[in-house]
């Protein structure tokens, strides 16, 4: 009967290979990640996320059309110090 010839190593095989697996998925992850591919948010980056500043968040409002052109003017004229108290 071979039921008792079990060895060590026999015991390990399924760990070895879990291991052998798992580092696979990990390389494929690793080296694909930042490369277009989307794995969920990346966490690692997210204090490196760009803050748009006044002007650009000014500057995307009129470019949607949230606000018209005289808007625009006057509250640019704001944020570079230019303009007065206005309405």
């Amino acid at each position: 009967m071979m039921y008792g010839n079990w060895s060590p190593w026999m015991m390990l095989m399924p760990l070895l290979w879990i291991g052998l697996i798992a580092l696979a998925v990990w390389a494929v992850i690793r080296l694909t990640h930042g490369r277009g591919a989307y794995y969920g948010p990346p966490m690692r980056h997210m204090h490196h996320t760009h803050r748009e500043s006044p002007s650009e968040i000014l500057d995307r409002r009129f470019a949607n059309g949230e606000i018209d052109e005289e808007t625009y003017l006057r509250m640019l004229d704001r944020l570079e110090g230019r303009g007065g108290a206005g309405p």
